[in-house]
């Protein structure tokens, strides 16, 4: 049985399998809830930093942006890559 359970997790699953699991919509809440966390504690941290809660949000609300684009691009440079698949 425990053999079983190892081949299984070494098979490549399909995106019907994967979409059975957690469908798209639920992959796109947990991005966004992830993203949420990420700019609150870049706003958190630049409080600390300068002093100043304006001047954080600013910070915040520019790496929001950023951190998307950063993360698009990442994503399409690592779907090009073979390593791995």
């Amino acid at each position: 049985m425990i053999a079983q359970m190892l081949l299984k997790n070494k098979e490549k699953s399909t995106y019907k399998e994967d979409s059975a699991s957690e469908k798209p919509l639920r992959s796109v809440v947990k991005s966004l809830s992830w993203r949420t966390i990420g700019t609150l504690d870049t706003i958190l941290i630049s409080w600390i930093v300068t002093g100043e809660l304006t001047l954080a949000f600013s910070i915040g609300s520019i790496e929001l942006v950023t951190k998307m684009v950063l993360y698009f691009f990442h994503e399409r440079v690592w779907n090009s890559i073979k390593w791995g698949k």
